[in-house]
């Protein structure tokens, strides 16, 4: 997001403390402050200008700003909050980090649709012409696709299967139509289910040429989007495709998350192999060498699923909002660096 800053110059009226200065002081300092704050002009510009030495320059321009003769105010858009998503990225280690003001009456609720539009703003930021972008499913990156009015040219591919066949249209597929109309690239959606009865099966629809023409891009993807699924009912598409028997089994063995097919425990460690082989979706060794992956996810009741993923090494960049911000903060010991790009299995 584009951030504004926006500069104050005052001479006589700039307080008390300014006025222990003389009035040539002032007019000086405050002529010497608008040329490097508002006019962009160098201290060795500003010291030929006015016949001193540049370390004059910089002693007035600091003694401007100790006596408030110059206010500097960093302005975003109201609905980002810039502290928190500098401390987040700074505690995950991540590339970008955009936390959205969460509504007050949405707090708890996942996923907020506002997420959307803000990480369509900025995967127009992050993709370049002749990238290609991918999708994964999820109702977070469905509403940002929704939300897409600028992209350069590119290729869009799905990385996952869809929720359910029956609801392509209006899901995963249509937000790969969507994207490559906004770029005017090519799309190459999946129409296969994300999760299929048996691996066997599985495996055949991967051999299916339009799949397998999709599956072929995975290793080119440039920049990815992902959705973070809690290990609860209706917060994962995952597990809410699962039977009760397969939830318990899973749960057993302490998955916290999921992200595309794919379950981490709360150290981010990848558990639950054997879905992945059940799952039409982008491998998680090829998301840890795509250099950009987005995740969007937000509310207090997915903090703990964002913490996991996060951890796994897997995600570059977050969009979250304010609730699950202040969650993340005080998750636990800081984690390991993400833009390491640790191994899932924690190795």
């Amino acid at each position: 997001m584009n951030s504004s800053e926006e500069m104050a110059v005052s001479g006589m009226s700039a307080g008390r403390s300014a006025m222990r200065m003389g009035p040539a002081e002032l007019v000086q300092a405050a002529a010497m402050a608008r040329r490097f704050y508002l006019e962009g002009k160098s201290k060795i510009q500003i010291a030929e200008e006015f016949g001193v030495s540049r370390f004059k320059v910089a002693r007035v321009l600091e003694t401007a700003l100790e006596r408030d003769l110059v206010r500097i105010e960093i302005r975003v858009p109201a609905e980002l909050d810039a502290e928190r998503s500098d401390a987040l990225r700074a505690r995950y280690g991540l590339r970008h980090a955009v936390v959205v003001e969460s509504p007050a009456e949405a707090e708890e609720s996942p996923d907020p649709e506002n997420l959307g539009e803000v990480a369509a703003d900025l995967l127009g930021e992050l993709v370049n012409e002749g990238d290609v972008l991918g999708l994964a499913w999820g109702r977070s990156t469905i509403h940002m696709a929704a939300a897409l009015d600028r992209l350069p040219p590119c290729t869009v591919v799905q990385l996952t299967g869809v929720y359910d066949a029956g609801t392509a249209e209006r899901g995963s597929v249509e937000a790969v139509r969507r994207a490559a109309q906004v770029s005017g690239g090519d799309a190459h959606p999946i129409y296969a289910p994300m999760l299929l009865p048996d691996a066997a099966t599985a495996a055949a629809l991967r051999n299916q040429t339009g799949i397998a023409r999709a599956f072929e891009y995975f290793d080119k993807v440039t920049v990815a989007c992902v959705s973070i699924g809690s290990w609860e009912p209706g917060i994962s598409t995952v597990h809410d495709m699962l039977s009760d028997e397969e939830r318990a089994h899973y749960a057993s063995l302490g998955v916290a998350a999921e992200m595309s097919a794919h379950l981490f425990d709360a150290e981010g460690r990848r558990v639950g192999r054997d879905l992945g082989e059940r799952c039409i979706t982008v491998e998680a060794d090829r998301l840890r060498r795509i250099p950009e992956v987005v995740a969007i996810a937000g509310g207090h009741r997915k903090a703990a699923a964002i913490d996991a993923v996060l951890r796994s090494g897997l995600v570059t960049s977050l969009v979250t909002d304010t609730s699950a911000a202040d969650a993340l903060m005080t998750a636990g010991p800081a984690p390991r660096p993400a833009l390491n790009r640790a191994d899932p299995d924690g190795s």
